[in-house]
């Protein structure tokens, strides 16, 4: 079983909008051309629904999404939230409860595609080797969006960022519970998975560019990273106070700016 690794409905809906405008449309369209509807999508990991909110308008219905979560708050909510397809018909919501390294075929069996986002990072081998092969026995495209390369740009640049970044990177591979996170290797692992089971596989960049418009994500973005590499590494709790300081002074005079670099990963069977 996997561990249980807590998100809150507040992060995940403060980031919605700058996930939406992130995702590659190149593959979701490269996606719609090998679908046939109807529609079933099981989205792992699907938090409050944001990647079914996103990704239904554009496709062709009808559509049913399966929706799996460890969290049943998170599913309730999503369930409770309206999608609706490219012909502005209502999709279908179904809820599943479970750990994502006990997936296994029958899960996905007939689904039409298999959907993650920001999810591949916060996953041990076990759990991306879970997904991958319950995908390529059911023989079910993936579309897996949003995993973090571990790269950061800042703007204005500072000498910290790199250890800071570097820091967080160790954190993201970090051991806990019996298990090794996959962090920003995990988008190429499950790539090689596909490709080592004949599959094609294809990348597109998703960056958040984060700007003045996006202030209060990038504090709570800003916080983040920057607690998880102090978490990593406590000897930097000093420099951090320090530079956390500068950065909301820049943030709140309109003068920051941020690229959090992601990879958007689309799988299909030969």
């Amino acid at each position: 079983m996997s561990a249980v690794i807590p998100v809150s409905a507040d992060w995940l809906s403060l980031r919605e909008p700058v996930d939406a405008r992130s995702r590659s449309l190149a593959l979701v369209e490269n996606a719609g051309r090998m679908l046939r509807p109807p529609l079933t999508i099981h989205d792992l990991g699907s938090g409050t629904g944001s990647m079914m909110r996103w990704l239904a308008p554009l496709l062709p219905g009808p559509q049913t999404w399966v929706l799996h979560d460890w969290n049943e708050e998170l599913l309730r909510h999503a369930a409770a939230t309206a999608a609706i397809d490219a012909a502005g018909r209502s999709v279908e919501v179904q809820t599943r409860v479970g750990h994502l390294a006990e997936l296994r075929e029958a899960d996905v069996a007939g689904a039409s595609l298999v959907v993650t986002s920001a999810l591949l990072d916060v996953l041990a081998a076990p759990e991306v080797e879970a997904i991958v092969r319950a995908c390529v026995t059911a023989a079910v495209p993936a579309l897996l969006a949003l995993s973090v390369r571990g790269t950061v740009e800042l703007d204005p640049a500072r000498p910290e960022d790199a250890v800071f970044e570097a820091s967080f990177n160790d954190h993201q591979r970090r051991s806990a519970d019996g298990r090794t996170l996959l962090g920003p290797d995990a988008v190429d692992v499950a790539a090689h998975l596909f490709a080592e089971s004949g599959w094609t596989v294809s990348f597109d960049s998703s960056p958040w560019r984060l700007g003045p418009g996006d202030g209060e994500l990038t504090a709570e973005w800003l916080d983040g990273w920057v607690g998880a590499a102090v978490e990593q590494r406590p000897e930097l709790a000093a420099t951090a106070r320090e530079y956390l300081l500068q950065r909301r002074a820049e943030r709140e005079a309109g003068l920051l700016s941020a690229v959090v670099h992601h990879t958007d990963l689309l799988a299909w069977p030969p």
